[in-house]
């Protein structure tokens, strides 16, 4: 259809390739030019319904396990730049470089113009940190850096190079996971690992245990037949400071020791620094938990204000980050101790599996990505983590997860004037009960004389 091009309005045409590239050239009179500039927008857009047509929790899986994150950073600032050019086209066919000079197009095209630049940066933006974020978080090679007493970080973190570690016989055999938390207070010139949790999920049955191993746990048998006489949540800095005892590293060392305690492989690790850990939990916006009992602990001395002295009433809670730690941490209040405090910890991992399977989270993703980058370290394989979420999802209520602490019956004290403190001797035939329970003829203690 014949159009009167010159009636036209370049601020009218810059307006609609504003909203659709090509829209403004249809509008001028210009069909060719129109359909070479919307078609790819088209397609882009429809390629973009498919890939979202697979559900949001498999779009954001695929923003984290591959570079699907950053190539979507490149096409969001591709497509601000075609707007543009689309834009400044129109304009042009409505005068040439006079209808810019025009107050009306040349507000209108500026005014656009950084609409278009601040909206498709800002989303490019986001989706390049939530590809760096997701980098660093599994990056087995590139561990936390956490540094005690404010010491210049190591570039390797405080684990060391870690090695890759025994991977399931087959997609469907139970994988093992050490969850572990480092404590690197200032105060403090060693890394400890107060935090010591192993999640055992069967990917077929859904079937999850939680295992945790009490910081005080010590005298224990190691794999190469000897005895290790300090406590458990000293082995990974003494295996770093040791390095020709301990030539596989600390985290190493840490996870094989583990994995032979328990009579299952540990196959995978995923480290929490402790101190960021109150921000991975503001990003998730809190965690709910039913506190079993009050916790009265005038010694805890976490809080950022330095005040000190933690108290919480029983019953259901919501906590922030700074309290959710101090839900984890504290374990000197009346009646508490380290048994108590593993079960909290257990607890706040099920609380926050509740909130990772919360589609409402959604808008949260890239400040949850930012603060697990600057938090969680893991050598988990990204490929399987939309399955680990699907068991997670699945779970018919935290009572359905199997927990242990391995305190008393599992372990006893030593008798009384032992040297090394208060310790936990553990129970290794009630050790091998609890694996072959829980592993079946797949643990090492099934096939022990």
């Amino acid at each position: 259809m014949a159009r009167n091009r010159q009636a036209r309005s370049p601020t009218i045409a810059t307006t609609l390739s504003f909203l659709w590239p090509g829209l403004g050239q249809w509008y001028m009179g210009y069909e060719r030019a129109a359909l070479i500039l919307a078609v790819p927008t088209a397609i882009a857009i429809l390629g973009l319904l498919i890939w979202l047509s697979g559900g949001i929790e498999s779009a954001v899986v695929d923003l984290i396990i591959g570079p699907s994150a950053a190539l979507l950073a490149i096409a969001i600032v591709a497509a601000g730049l075609w707007r543009l050019t689309a834009m400044s086209h129109a304009a042009w066919l409505g005068g040439g470089m006079a209808a810019f000079r025009r107050p009306a197009t040349g507000v209108t095209f500026a005014l656009l113009a950084v609409i278009v630049g601040f909206t498709h940066l800002w989303a490019a933006s986001v989706s390049w940190s939530l590809y760096l974020g997701a980098e660093r978080v599994f990056s087995p090679g590139a561990p936390l850096v956490v540094t005690p007493n404010g010491s210049a970080p190591s570039p390797t973190g405080p684990f060391g190079v870690v090695p890759p570690v025994a991977t399931p016989e087959t997609p469907d055999a139970r994988i093992n996971i050490l969850l572990t938390g480092i404590d690197a207070a200032e105060n403090r010139h060693t890394t400890l690992t107060d935090t010591l949790i192993v999640a055992s999920i069967d990917p077929v049955s859904g079937d999850v245990a939680l295992i945790s191993f009490p910081r005080d746990i010590a005298r224990f048998p190691t794999p190469d037949g000897q005895t290790y006489e300090g406590k458990i949540n000293s082995l990974m800095t003494y295996a770093n400071n040791h390095p020709k005892q301990y030539p596989n590293g600390g985290l190493s060392t840490l996870v094989d020791e583990l994995g032979y305690l328990l009579g299952a492989p540990i196959n995978y690790y995923a480290a929490v620094d402790l101190d960021g850990f109150s921000r991975l939990i503001d990003a998730v916006g809190g965690i709910t938990v039913n506190n079993p009992r009050t916790i009265d602990d005038p010694t805890y001395t976490g809080w950022k204000d330095g005040h000190r002295g933690f108290h919480l009433s029983a019953g259901v809670h919501k906590l922030n980050g700074e309290t959710a730690l101090a839900y984890a941490r504290s374990r000197k209040g009346a009646g508490d101790n380290d048994f108590s405090r593993s079960r909290r910890q257990q607890q706040i991992l099920l609380a926050l599996r509740q909130r990772v399977t919360d589609p409402t989270l959604l808008p949260r993703l890239p400040s949850i990505i930012s603060s697990a980058s600057e938090t969680v370290s893991t050598n988990f394989p990204r490929e399987r983590i939309e399955e680990m979420l699907g068991v997670a999802r699945n779970l018919k209520s935290d009572d359905s997860v199997r927990r242990f602490v391995l305190g008393p019956p599992y372990a006893r004290n030593p008798p009384k004037g032992t040297p090394g403190g208060y310790q936990l001797v553990l129970d290794m035939d009630r050790m091998a009960k609890l694996s072959i329970d829980l592993f079946g003829q797949q643990s090492r203690y099934a096939a022990a004389p």
